[in-house]
């Protein structure tokens, strides 16, 4: 095995992107800014021996990663097919040169205990951890290494342990002279009893650990804390353990990964001192238009490598197009915290698919789908009917009816219920509960007036309902609250009404809840509609998503998906 370069050019190369950050040859934001300056003033307190300053950087130590990092093959898309090794980018260098290359002058351990890794997606953070943990393990000269891929799922912690295991499965000669076995579940070097495995919540003791590497990818997913403080607890028993956190930015600022954030901010900004604690974020500046190109660089260090022009200038298309998209932009393509949920629909262009001439009559004996969504009975139930484009129109056509017992309207905080009441837009059963005989009458009534295709429904209090109407051959569909079964119609909802290609009566009724759904989205860009206050209501517009889901996507199954939606 030999390394691509010599141990002084992975300094060198460290120190000119130090340069070019901080002289504005390479557009940086604040962070990475201050990253660098805190790296150039401690060479400099190294350098003139400051008695407060007990660290020294090792030139070897610093390019020991970095070559070791570079003999590791792609795994995955191009570089892979043509069997490259891995070819770090300086700004690469410069993290894991700084990380690795400091050292305590009195006991040659590392100074760095703990590393914080902020940058968007497509940036190499899961090839960069596989290098990493796959160094603590077999590379790093400690006795019975236990390094670790953790997350709090099953399937998260076996990211970066999976890519690290089809590396060395690529590397035989360095799996013989490291003396590495790798196995189904985990890697071993018998001679010293080192070990590499995933560790998560889901079903793994996490007592009784000894961590001389803890590799965190994606820290912004975990929803509570319990796995980082195993890890973090179990490294004192290791002379020059590593912690090695490397994330996108997510939306929980009450997590565990936006306190490491905060702690690193206030490092960099010389609030707190923590000479163990290396952190750098890159991300786009407070002010910077994000829909500019010129910023993107910021939170993309590999902007031209492994993040591609053409697919971030479709994605802020997409953005700059769907306000539902802003957010999921703003995350996982500029590395900035939003909430998690944003405002989803524009409601200037759901106001301008409003038809005055748009009468349910004129549309008797078209196909038509009919959804419900029943709540509960003392809140609101919604029936939406979605017509398809016909050889009459050429755009869809979507009416809403809404139920509510009087009780309901008496003590509502939404004063207008009463006014829809009145002009005949909600519609008011007697008593203190839904009367859902007057819902099923009135599907009934759709199937004889209408080509009623199907009809899906949720079937949470829709038992009885749905159990009459299947009797009378209604042709009912159960279609459950995934995330599976909303993500994609809601997709096309909105991309219909952004392209004028549906139409609406004006209701009120369904405008307000069109403009109370927020957009929540997944780690795989799925979507799926929020209320930010439960008497915000969105009934009117689950239903409608619902149509959708069986008049454009039929087929999804929720045999796929058991993530449901909490509305």
């Amino acid at each position: 095995m030999s390394a691509h370069r010599d141990e002084p050019e992975y300094v060198e190369l460290a120190n000119g992107y130090i340069d070019d950050v901080l002289s504005g040859r390479i557009v940086a934001c604040k962070w990475v800014k201050l990253a660098c300056k805190r790296q150039r003033d401690d060479l400099v307190r190294a350098e003139a021996r400051s008695p407060d300053f007990p660290y020294r950087f090792d030139t070897e130590a610093a390019s020991r990663i970095c070559g070791f990092v570079e003999l590791l093959p792609h795994i995955k898309g191009k570089w892979a097919r043509t069997r490259q090794r891995i070819v770090l980018e300086p700004w690469q260098i410069f993290v894991l040169s700084t990380v690795f290359g400091w050292l305590h002058v009195g006991t040659g351990l590392r100074r760095y205990r703990r590393a914080y890794e902020e940058v968007a997606r497509k940036n190499a953070k899961s090839t960069k951890s596989c290098g990493v943990a796959l160094y603590l393990f077999a590379a790093d000269g400690e006795p019975g290494a236990e390094v670790y891929s953790a997350a709090t799922t099953r399937d998260q912690a076996k990211i970066v342990f999976d890519d690290a295991k089809a590396m060395a499965l690529r590397e035989p000669e360095m799996c013989r002279t490291l003396g590495i076995e790798v196995l189904q579940h985990q890697m071993l070097v018998p001679e010293d009893a080192s070990k590499f495995t995933p560790l998560s919540a889901e079903g793994s003791t996490l007592d009784g650990l000894n961590v001389h590497g803890g590799v965190i990818d994606e820290l912004h997913a975990h929803k509570t804390r319990a796995v980082f403080d195993v890890i973090d607890s179990a490294t004192g028993a290791r002379d020059q353990s590593l912690l090695w956190m490397i994330t996108t930015a997510g939306s929980d600022r009450t997590g565990i990964c936006y306190e490491q954030r905060t702690h690193v901010t206030k490092i960099l900004e010389r609030i707190v001192e923590d000479e163990s604690f290396f952190g750098i974020i890159f991300t786009i500046d407070d002010g910077d238009d994000w829909a500019d190109p010129a910023c993107w660089a910021k939170a993309n260090p590999n902007y031209g490598v492994s993040v591609l022009a053409d697919d971030m200038e479709s994605a802020c298309r997409k953005a700059l197009s769907m306000p539902s998209a802003v957010g999921n932009f703003l995350t996982k393509r500029l590395n900035v915290w939003v909430n998690a949920d944003s405002a989803w629909m524009d409601m200037r262009a759901w106001d301008g698919c409003a038809n005055s001439d748009l009468r349910i009559e004129d549309l008797y004996g078209e196909r038509c789908y009919v959804a419900l969504d029943l709540a509960s009975k003392v809140d609101i139930a919604a029936k939406i009917r979605l017509f398809p484009p016909s050889g009459k129109r050429a755009k869809w056509a979507i009416f809403g009816t809404y139920y509510l017992p009087e009780r309901a309207v008496e003590n509502a905080h939404n004063s207008q219920y009463d006014g829809w009441r009145r002009s005949g837009w909600l519609t008011v059963t007697e008593g203190e509960v839904t009367d859902f005989d007057l819902i099923e009458e009135g599907v009934r009534e759709d199937c004889a007036l209408f080509d009623v295709v199907e009809v899906p429904f949720d079937p949470f209090q829709a038992t009885q309902l749905s159990s009459h109407l299947l009797a009378e051959n209604v042709p009912m569909v159960e279609m459950r609250a995934t995330v599976l079964n909303f993500s994609e119609p809601m997709k096309q909802l909105e991309a219909l009404v952004l392209k004028g290609d549906i139409e609406h009566n004006g209701d009120p009724v369904l405008a307000w809840m069109a403009s109370n759904v927020v957009c929540h989205c997944d780690q795989k860009d799925n979507i799926y509609p929020r209320k930010e206050r439960p008497e915000n209501k969105i009934d009117g517009v689950v239903a409608a998503i619902m149509a959708i889901g069986r008049a454009i996507v039929p087929g999804e199954s929720d045999e796929h998906s058991e993530v449901f939606v909490e509305l």
